[in-house]
């Protein structure tokens, strides 16, 4: 899954201008004025500025100047807790907006102006747990949100606002089309609103990385995410904010960050083709819908050797695997005949070493496709064949 791709590092160089007035540089054998080797004083003796005036652009300065007014700050907005009291820091009325307080912040992009409406981008965990949701733009104007939809296993989510306040849209570039190596720019909101709109740059360190997640924050890892990984300093606050190529277009929408003392510069973005998809579905239906088994789960690695054993009654030579813990009634796994305590470890001809490669494959099918399993039962191999269907339960 993991593909890396070595090619040459681009080096920006610096275009600088320098203005200096209406200076003779006619070169003469001796100055016109001493040196003053002090440094730059004026007539008493003070220290001053330099009137030399520099003017410096270049390929990431151009990029911000075409984004970064579509960068915006997310506001989360929760409801206070309740004072038993009533009085000073408890709500009175929890529908009242003026009991709301900032929970966290985040960041996003205007993507889309459709009408009287535009449309911002974010991450799920940056909205997760809002009562409402604010939008602040680069000039510190705030405007109300509506949340259209969010998606837990690709961390995105889809705002909408009235669209008289936006005078930029971002555009998104072909994430397929990258080089490790090229400049990458991250623009957010790094410690909240305070540091709204800054702006840090790098490389592309690598595409395609494979990020485990924990979506539940259960202490176990429930997914992989693909990524691209950069240098750029993403910090909390950055996220939902957009990964910004050379041309100034969005290459990805930064999401995460390894954080520990001894790791610096590793950064982790959604790809741009990757999102738009999810976005897309979002904005027009409010939620993705994907193809479900039907089934609660278990890693095999998870189970004691005396369990499996005993009550699986694996052959020794199985260490990997699914074990099927509850099939949801009327369900494609249900249908298919799978029972509890079959271990899964294959479908649709892939091998499955645990839950999160059984999630991608599944969620890699489409509805009405039928798929093979194959599953060992009673220390039996056997295999099946289902029909892939969606469902309101919370399986997988």
């Amino acid at each position: 899954m993991n593909k890396t791709i070595w090619k040459s590092t681009v080096t920006l160089g610096l275009a600088a201008s320098i203005l200096v007035g209406c200076a003779d540089t006619t070169e003469t054998n001796e100055p016109d004025t001493e040196v003053d080797e002090t440094g730059s004083v004026d007539d008493e003796g003070n220290v001053t500025v330099s009137e030399m005036r520099v003017d410096v652009s270049s390929g990431i300065t151009d990029a911000v100047d075409i984004v970064d007014e579509a960068v915006v700050s997310i506001l989360n907005l929760q409801q206070m807790e309740q004072n038993p009291f009533g009085w000073y820091g408890g709500a009175q009325n929890p529908e009242d907006e003026e009991d709301l307080l900032q929970a966290g912040t985040g960041s996003g992009a205007v993507y889309k102006i459709d009408g009287d409406t535009a449309y911002v981008f974010t991450n799920n965990h940056v909205i997760e747990g809002s009562d409402a949701v604010e939008v602040m733009f680069k000039d510190g104007t705030r405007v109300t949100a509506t949340l259209l939809g969010a998606d837990v296993w690709t961390d995105l989510a889809v705002l909408s606002i009235d669209a008289s306040d936006v005078t930029a849209v971002a555009e998104f570039g072909d994430s397929d089309n990258l080089t490790v190596g090229e400049p990458a720019i991250a623009i957010g909101s790094p410690l909240g609103t305070n540091f709204a709109t800054s702006v840090t740059s790098g490389i592309i360190s690598a595409v395609e990385r494979t990020v485990p997640v924990d979506t539940n924050m259960d202490g176990e890892l429930d997914w992989e995410m693909t990524a691209i990984q950069t240098d750029a300093a993403i910090n909390p606050g950055n996220s939902g904010g957009p990964l910004v190529n050379i041309a100034g277009q969005v290459i990805g929408i930064n999401s995460m960050k390894i954080s520990s003392s001894v790791i610096e510069g590793m950064g982790f973005a959604i790809p741009s083709n990757d999102a738009i998809d999810i976005i897309n579905q979002l904005e027009q239906t409010g939620e993705v819908v994907r193809p479900v088994l039907g089934v609660a789960m278990v890693d095999v690695s998870m189970i004691s050797y005396q369990q499996q054993q005993a009550i699986l009654n694996l052959p020794e030579e199985v260490r990997e695997g699914v074990v099927i813990a509850e099939v949801s009634e009327g369900s494609a796994a249900d249908e298919a005949g799978l029972q509890a305590n079959d271990v899964l470890v294959s479908f649709n001809g892939v091998d499955i070493a645990n839950g999160i490669e059984l999630r991608q494959e599944i969620y890699n099918t489409e509805i009405g496709q039928e798929v093979e399993v194959e599953f060992y039962r009673d220390g039996e191999l056997q295999s099946a064949t289902l029909t892939m269907r969606t469902t309101e339960e919370p399986m997988i």
